[in-house]
Formats: C-alpha cells, sequence, structure tokens
C-alpha cells in the first residue's frame, strides 16, 4: 500500500471533505501596480502578466519590485497566500496561480486575487488550481469573449477537496518531485539548445579545404509548382497526391503534405513531381527563405523553389543545414514590396562545399543535436512530454479523493 493510500485509510477512511473555496479562505482583489512601477530593487511584486510567463506553481522571490509608496498603497499577499490571475486570453490559462511561500509580504497588480486559505497548504492548493477537477468546474464561471475572466465571488463557488494537512504535504512531496524533475529536463535541453545553437554557427567555420561555389552549380534540377483553381472539385475532392504549400516550410523534414490534389490538377498544371531528398526553399510570404527537405515524393505551389541536389557533388542534408545558417542573409536579398525571393536569387547564392565524406559527417553530427533538442517523438522534448503526461495522471489521480457523506460524518 502506497504512502498516501496508508494515511488515507488511517485519517480519512470515509473520505474527505469537498468544500468551496469561499469556505476555505478568502478572496481580495489586487490593485493598479502598473508597468512604469517596476524596479530592479524594492518592496516585492507580483504582476499578473508574469504569472502567465514567469512563474511555476509557486514562488519564494519576485521578478519584479516597487517603490515602498506604491506598495503601501497595494494589496499585499502574505507568506502561504496564492495568486491567482483573474483575467486571460484563453480559457486554460484563466486563473493559472502562483503560491507564495516567501519569507515577507509581496504587493499585487490588478487582474489578480489573492486566496488566503484556512487548514489549506499553498502548494496543495496551486496544484489543484492546475488540476482536470479545477478545470472542469471552471468552465461555468468564465465570462468574456476577447478576454476571458472569472471573478472572485463565482470562485469562491468552486468546489476543493480538503483531506488532513498530512495528506496534503505528502501529495505536495510527490508532485515537487515530478515538477523537479521536469525542471531539471528542461534546463539541460535549454542547455543541449544553446550548445546545438553554438555548433551550427561555428561548425561551417572550421571546414578546411572547402570550396566556395553557387547553389546553381550543385543542382540538377531547380523548379516551382502553382496552385489549382481554390474550390474546383476536380482539383481536390478524393485527391491522392501531396501538394506542400509555402506556410509547411519550417526548418524540418517533410513526410507529407496536408493537402492532397489529384491527377487533374497535376496535369492540367504540368505540375512535376518533386523526388524525395529534395531541398525547398520558400521563396514569398512568412516563411521566406525557410527551408525543409522532403522525404517523399509531392508536388508544391509556385511559391517553393525546390532543388534536386546532384548526389555526386553535394550532401542534400548538408544543403539544407547551410540554408538553415544562412536564413537571414537569404532573407535579405528580398526584393519588392513584400520582399519575395526567386529561383535566380537562390541559384545564386552561396555556399561552401568541402568533400562529400566531410558534409555528411557534419550533417549527420548536426542531425543528432537536431532530434535531440527539437525531435518530439525521440530526444529531450519526447522525454518531458511523457514525464509531463506522468505527473498530469499522477496529479489528478492523487487530488482525487472520495467525498465525505453526511452520514458519515
Amino acid at each position: 500500500m502506497s504512502r498516501i493510500a496508508e494515511l488515507i485509510e488511517e485519517l480519512c477512511p470515509n473520505g474527505v471533505m469537498h468544500l468551496s473555496m469561499g469556505a476555505t479562505g478568502t478572496f481580495t482583489r489586487g490593485s493598479g501596480i502598473q508597468k512604469k512601477d517596476f524596479l530592479e530593487q524594492g518592496f516585492p511584486a507580483i504582476h499578473y502578466g508574469q504569472i502567465f510567463t514567469r512563474y511555476g506553481l509557486w514562488a519564494s522571490e519576485t521578478y519584479i519590485f516597487v517603490d515602498e509608496a506604491v506598495a503601501g498603497k497595494s494589496k499585499l499577499a502574505q507568506p502561504g497566500d496564492v495568486v491567482i490571475a483573474t483575467t486571460s486570453e484563453n480559457d486554460e490559462d484563466l486563473a493559472k496561480a502562483v503560491a507564495w511561500i516567501g519569507n515577507s509580504p509581496v504587493a499585487v497588480s490588478s487582474d489578480a486575487m489573492i486566496y488566503s486559505p484556512e487548514n489549506l497548504n499553498p502548494k496543495f492548493v496551486s496544484y489543484f488550481l492546475n488540476s482536470a477537477d479545477f478545470q472542469k468546474q471552471k468552465e461555468k464561471f468564465i465570462t468574456g469573449t476577447k478576454v476571458k475572466r472569472i471573478s472572485s465571488q463565482n470562485f469562491s463557488k468552486i468546489k476543493i477537496p480538503v483531506p488532513p494537512l498530512k495528506i496534503q504535504e505528502e501529495i505536495v512531496r510527490i508532485l515537487d518531485r515530478f515538477t523537479l524533475l521536469e525542471a531539471e529536463l528542461e534546463a539541460e535541453l535549454e542547455a543541449r539548445r544553446k550548445q546545438y545553437a553554438y555548433l551550427s554557427e561555428n561548425i561551417f567555420s572550421s571546414i578546411e579545404n572547402g570550396k566556395n561555389t553557387s547553389l546553381g552549380s550543385i543542382v540538377s534540377t531547380v523548379s516551382t509548382g502553382a496552385t489549382p483553381r481554390a474550390g474546383e472539385k476536380k482539383y481536390y475532392e478524393n485527391g491522392e497526391i501531396p501538394w506542400l504549400r509555402t506556410g509547411e516550410i519550417q526548418f524540418r523534414d517533410i513526410y507529407c503534405s496536408k493537402t492532397k490534389i489529384t491527377q487533374n490538377a497535376v496535369n492540367d498544371y504540368r505540375l512535376k513531381m518533386v523526388p524525395e531528398n529534395s531541398v525547398v526553399v520558400a521563396i514569398s510570404g512568412a516563411t521566406a527563405a525557410r527551408s525543409a527537405v522532403l522525404k517523399s515524393k509531392m508536388v508544391t505551389n509556385q511559391h517553393c523553389c525546390c532543388l534536386q541536389v546532384n548526389p555526386s557533388i553535394a550532401y542534400y542534408k548538408y544543403v539544407f543545414y547551410w540554408l538553415k545558417k544562412d536564413y537571414l542573409v537569404l532573407k535579405s536579398k528580398g526584393r519588392g514590396a513584400r520582399s519575395d525571393l526567386n529561383t535566380k536569387i537562390i541559384k545564386e547564392h552561396p555556399i561552401l562545399l568541402p568533400p562529400l565524406d566531410e558534409q555528411k559527417r557534419i550533417a549527420d553530427l548536426l542531425d543528432k543535436f537536431d532530434a535531440l533538442v527539437n525531435d518530439i517523438s525521440s530526444g529531450l522534448p519526447a522525454e518531458i512530454a511523457a514525464r509531463r503526461k506522468q505527473y498530469e495522471y499522477y496529479r489528478d489521480q492523487l487530488l482525487t479523493f472520495k467525498e465525505l457523506q453526511p452520514e458519515a460524518a
């Protein structure tokens, strides 16, 4: 039997009380701390916007401070209180909370409220406010369209389980371990990303015996595509041929496009199938100058420049990483009001080519780092996602209690 189960059997075998948050604590609205009041030193303060962007589920230090005079006019959260954001741009983030476990009071801005709990561990409250049960209860109390809001009056109606403090503390201890593990993985991922960025920036500058040439000299074919007329059923209905649009070019391997077209579209627009391992560069729009590698055959729209790399001269993945490195340089060559590129600009873009085996070595090394820091099916992002899913499962399980019935009280 787990420690939690033992404690429940010992302390509350018949269930725990589920009380409204208004019955388990008091709510106080924050007051008008503005960004112009922020200081690097002074009286510690929490601004509601930073609850979304900078804080986790608890904090013992603040990121901003205010003058003593401003603090004197502000509402203060005491150690053990929970600071809750009362406005948000979406339902999910609304009521994101941070338990204040610092040693002194902290000033709280407007668009936030201070919850002062009784017989509740502040971290336990913060974990609960992040749970599936709370999210479900919260839904019926959300108001607003563009800006979502929840009032303290409605918040006070939400029910929270109130197990004995000993059980709350054990739950917090377990969930803290999950949170710490995720934070350690996030820190490692950030360190690896910096290492990857450094490697990507410098690996090409260390090339010896390289030959300066242009992209046009290392490709066997350069092509673009077309866009079949929108709304024409014969071009899209029951389509089976992948058709790549410029917006899908995002510095990655592309295994399949989101849209499929018919053979009629291919025939009428004389589209050429672009073979796998081609390097594609966006030539207009928001993704202009971004590149990708096709891992299967497909056709493209007219804003994709498709480079079929000559394998006897260059390794396609090396070309991709070179273009990724040169993204801003290539983008700066855009012309016209939209700063569009064209095939001529891309073909004339310079590239430094070492021997083929060295190209492959560089590309393979960058592939490994890219998978480590970006691949959602492997590497650190996958491990973080798995740990987060595990944490969410155990959090919701640990915060679910049989409700104590009146006759059992």
